[in-house]
């Protein structure tokens, strides 16, 4: 059984998103969290413990103050009929390893980013191989702890419908093992678990274990 431990400065890039809503309503309810640093373009309900700086992500990253125990990100562009693969890889790939390197200036010992399943720098599709390329550039980084999540297509109400799961969402409702959807709220309760976990060097947290530590 890994040991736990209570980080009780957190930082959580994407908090206006889909899974990055959820998480960051799981933190603020967490009676052991201090202080939450959330950059977000809109504003963010008020909370206690919740520091919203508001802005251009990458244009504020050098005005985030710590300090910060452990770093989610929960960053993700859209795949849809009009999408520019150079806007995609700028945040899905170099907006995320900004924002770690930002969030280990800053104190953070534990990343945990959510990445994709099949993510693989070799891979022929261009999404997977992007996120690869993602994962590979983190572990780069060296950090002390490195989780990073690799869920399969994400159930939860979106503004706007990505095309991958909007395409495979009722299939992927039906498949077993880590090919099988998971749900935004399951995936945020696993995010906040792992968060506890003490351990060293690089985890890799399939969507079957996702799901399941997110029950």
């Amino acid at each position: 059984m890994p040991h736990t431990n209570k980080p009780r400065n957190l930082l959580i890039y994407g908090a206006s998103g889909l899974t990055g809503e959820h998480l960051l309503d799981r933190v603020l309810n967490e009676p052991t969290v201090q202080r939450v640093l959330a950059p977000t373009r809109r504003p963010l309900s008020a909370h206690p413990h919740l520091h919203n700086p508001r802005g251009n992500l990458l244009e504020i990253l050098p005005q985030l103050e710590g300090p910060v125990d452990a770093a989610f990100c929960c960053l993700g562009s859209p795949i849809t009929q009009d999408s520019n693969e150079t806007a995609f890889v700028t945040i899905d790939r170099d907006l995320v390893i900004a924002c770690a390197q930002r969030a280990r200036d800053l104190g953070a010992r534990h990343f945990l980013v959510v990445s994709s399943l099949g993510a693989d720098p070799h891979s022929r599709v261009f999404y997977s191989r992007v996120k690869g390329e993602m994962e590979e550039a983190l572990k780069a980084q060296d950090w002390p702890q490195l989780t990073i999540a690799r869920p399969s297509v994400l159930l939860g109400e979106r503004s706007q419908q990505r095309l991958l799961e909007q395409v495979a969402s009722p299939m992927a409702r039906l498949l077993l093992g880590k090919w099988r959807a998971i749900s935004v709220c399951a995936l945020a309760r696993a995010l906040w678990r792992l968060a506890l976990e003490e351990g060293r060097g690089v985890r890799i947290v399939e969507s079957d274990e996702l799901r399941r530590l997110g029950r």
